[in-house]
């Protein structure tokens, strides 16, 4: 008997639409549009449907693909006692994508509207990764600025929306980040009103003083979909379905209650609204994110494909185990509620899910991006204390192995981050001088200036290229 997937248990000619969420990739369907679809089957925040956007070229596809099936999208949870499928019915239309974002903006300029939310992955808000900040010279933020009736970023398409909101006196909707970035609340903020000073400061003002934009903690591995992504949806009977999702069972959102035009009872459906967002931030980004750094490198030399493959090498496995107890955990604030070890071992469990089939490749994907966040802070923290973080060294130094492009194998790694060029370059540089590499000042600061953390970054490049990952984490484990 062929298996089937669930459909929303609520009748969705009830739904009204009350937030418009830019970018619909995995992650948000697997995580908020599944929270909500969880609401709405307890008959509750029927007025909180989801209308879809997107700013760029594969939104638009995206659009295509959920358009032809009622907006209906497929979540398949992986769990190794057995999958199960449902069909999430909370998104009911999905705005045109088009150049100048007029669709968009008349969309989140409806009064109804009162929660704009966003997944733009975490290279998408303007930073300038050598101050952290947001960066008002990007030429996309400098197009935006000279025409903000015509912009091009989801930004400038945001600050037209609540500019034509202002001017009918209609309450500012609420801007929510869920992205993977410390203080997402905060970056966002920093992106609309840096680009509304750029050619009105007074509506830079008004949107400090007015909009709000709470901090967010969101958790949930969902790998990209594929050929066997799709084949799944098929044994549910959904072989039509050319955009599935599949994740892992686990979930979580911590968010700070910061919503003055409302929100939905979300805490029924088990968010955490808490003011210590930060707290539960951090330990995400330092153990999770930071941990799947530290597997995805040597994973990658050692061609291992799967992410649970990795946690069953003894070796990698070890790596892990050892940097997080040594180096991460001990550096991670406390968190209401939980045990950071017991966090850990979660963690491991869901790395180790062989239903999840998560790549090493999707791991190391955007390392120029996600190691300032993920892993630098971690060595700041550590030396900080007077601790010479060995571990986080050594992964700093498989990731500079990872980007010369060669696995010890001797196979070719393919580009795996926007910035390939300069990180594959500045890395089989480093084999002689490796100020090359730890001296990006916009991935690692002045850690370069530090003459213990170059001294042993260089010592595991050379012995990386001398005797290979292997041996390498084999004398490391031994200490």
């Amino acid at each position: 008997m062929t298996a089937t997937a669930s459909l929303p248990a609520y009748d969705r000619s009830r739904l009204t639409p009350g937030i418009v969420h830019i970018g619909l990739g995995n992650f948000h369907r697997a995580h908020m549009a599944v929270y909500l679809d969880d609401l709405f089957a307890m008959g509750e925040g029927m007025d909180w449907a989801i209308i879809g956007a997107g700013v760029r070229a594969p939104d638009a596809r995206m659009r295509d693909a959920l358009k032809a099936q009622d907006c209906l999208s497929t979540v398949i949870e992986l769990d190794p006692k057995g999958k199960t499928a449902r069909r999430i019915g909370a998104m009911v239309d999905f705005v045109e994508v088009q150049p100048d974002n007029a669709a968009l903006v008349a969309a989140m300029s409806r009064p109804e509207i009162r929660i704009v939310s966003l997944t733009v992955t975490e290279g998408g808000y303007y930073v300038d990764p050598a101050t952290g900040r947001f960066d008002p010279t990007h030429p996309d933020i400098a197009a935006d600025a000279r025409r903000p009736d015509h912009p091009a970023t989801v930004f400038g398409a945001i600050l037209a929306a609540l500019r034509a909101r202002r001017a009918a006196g209609i309450q500012p909707f609420t801007v929510m980040s869920c992205d993977n970035l410390p203080g997402n609340g905060h970056v966002t903020r920093a992106a609309v009103a840096g680009l509304a000073r750029l050619f009105d400061p007074a509506l830079a003002d008004w949107v400090v003083a007015n909009v709000a934009f709470p901090n967010g903690m969101v958790d949930r591995i969902t790998p990209a979909t594929g050929p066997r992504e799709r084949a799944m949806a098929a044994q549910f009977g959904l072989a039509d379905d050319p955009v599935p999702v599949t994740c892992e069972p686990f979930r979580q959102w911590v968010l700070e209650d910061h919503f003055p035009a409302g929100r939905p009872p979300l805490e029924q459906v088990g968010v955490t609204f808490t003011p210590h967002v930060h707290a539960f931030e951090t330990m995400k980004i330092r153990i999770l994110n930071g941990g799947h750094a530290i597997i995805a490198y040597p994973g990658g030399l050692l061609d291992i494909e799967y992410v649970h493959e990795a946690m069953a090498d003894p070796l990698i496995s070890g790596f892990l185990d050892k940097v997080e107890r040594e180096e991460i955990i001990p550096i991670v604030p406390p968190v209401p509620g939980t045990d950071l070890n017991d966090y850990f071992t979660l963690i491991r469990d869901r790395f180790s899910n062989p239903e999840v089939a998560d790549t090493e490749r999707r791991l190391c994907l955007d390392g120029s991006n996600r190691q300032p966040k993920f892993i630098i802070p971690s060595i700041t923290d550590n030396l900080a204390r007077g601790n010479l973080p060995r571990g986080l060294l050594l992964e700093s130094a498989l990731w500079c192995r990872y980007c010369m492009g060669i696995s010890d194998s001797g196979k070719v790694i393919e580009p795996n981050d926007p910035n390939w060029d300069r990180l594959q370059a500045n890395a089989r540089a480093a084999a002689s001088d490796p100020v090359a590499w730890l001296g990006m000042e916009d991935i690692y600061g002045d850690l370069a200036q530090n003459r213990d953390c170059l001294a042993t970054f260089a010592a595991f490049l050379a012995d990386l290229g001398a005797r290979g990952t292997r041996a390498v984490l084999s004398d490391y484990l031994k200490g």
